[in-house]
């Protein structure tokens, strides 16, 4: 692989394509309007600032990694020659396979197509394209650049050199890569919604405050974050579709998003993105 595309500068979009370029890969970053496209390369300046004064990242490789950032609103130039691309648009399923659509008109034929659903089923995605067996989920963690885990999700469809060329990027851009099997949630999303749930409906209950609950998983269990705040970082919004979905397509109430976090979304009180959540972000 040599040229890259992800497709939407935001968090997720902006964090791949960091770690993508770094790695020596010629990378386009695309989204709808250009102020998106220039905020998501300004975001990949910061942290490659913030790492080269933190001594973790040298002049050399901000420089580089800046000079393989190219940044466009326009598709086909994305597209072109491409050998990946990567969505990391909203998490709904029409909007991806209207997206792919788009681009099986647009990119190579050898391109893969990844997507960064952390729920979607992917061959839901794939199967009304022209070519089902290249797509493959590509999951990835915020903060990109720092979390080491990368969840490649193997539908039936997903052809076997499609696994293996994706493995090999993941590895590249210094990934630990895993393979799930296509099913709801697949092995993060499933684990950790249903823990964060859990965790909404024991501060609904009064169990604990948001952040001894934190607390608990992170000093008893070792956790990096809890999971109250993973859940403002994700985003309240994001993670109730997610849980909404997994309760129906698992048929487990355990995934049910609890009132406490209806109200919070219903209110505007979105986490991280919106200044407050379980916590105070501003």
């Amino acid at each position: 692989m040599k040229k890259i595309g992800i497709i939407g500068a935001g968090t997720m979009g902006h964090g791949i394509a960091q770690v993508s370029a770094m790695a020596g890969y010629d990378v386009w970053l695309s989204d709808r309007e250009q102020p998106f496209v220039d905020r998501g390369l300004q975001h990949i300046e910061a942290n490659l600032d913030k790492g080269l004064a933190r001594d973790k990242v040298s002049a050399e490789v901000r420089d580089q990694t800046l000079a393989h950032l190219h940044g466009t609103t326009d598709l086909s130039v994305l597209a072109s020659e491409a050998d990946l691309i990567i969505e990391a648009i909203p998490e709904q399923l029409d909007l991806k396979i209207d997206l792919f659509k788009q681009l099986e008109t647009l990119a190579p034929s050898s391109c893969i197509f990844g997507t960064n659903t952390s729920s979607l089923s992917i061959k839901a995605i794939s199967t009304p394209l022209k070519d089902p067996g290249r797509v493959i989920g590509a999951h990835f963690f915020n903060p990109v650049h720092i979390m080491t885990l990368l969840e490649l999700i193997v539908a039936e469809t997903t052809r076997d050199d499609v696994v293996e060329a994706t493995t090999h990027y993941g590895r590249t851009i210094g990934k630990e890569v895993i393979h799930v099997k296509d099913v709801p949630g697949f092995a993060t999303s499933r684990l950790g919604v249903a823990l964060g749930m859990e965790a909404i409906r024991m501060v609904e209950q009064g169990v604990a405050s948001p952040e001894d609950i934190d607390k608990a998983m992170v000093l008893g269990y070792r956790h990096p974050v809890g999971p109250l705040k993973l859940t403002d970082m994700v985003g309240l919004d994001v993670r109730m579709h997610i849980g909404e979905y997994l309760a129906d397509a698992l048929e487990n109430e355990a995934f049910r998003p609890p009132e406490l976090m209806r109200t919070m979304v219903a209110a505007g009180n979105l986490g991280k993105k919106s200044g407050q959540g379980f916590y105070s972000w501003s």
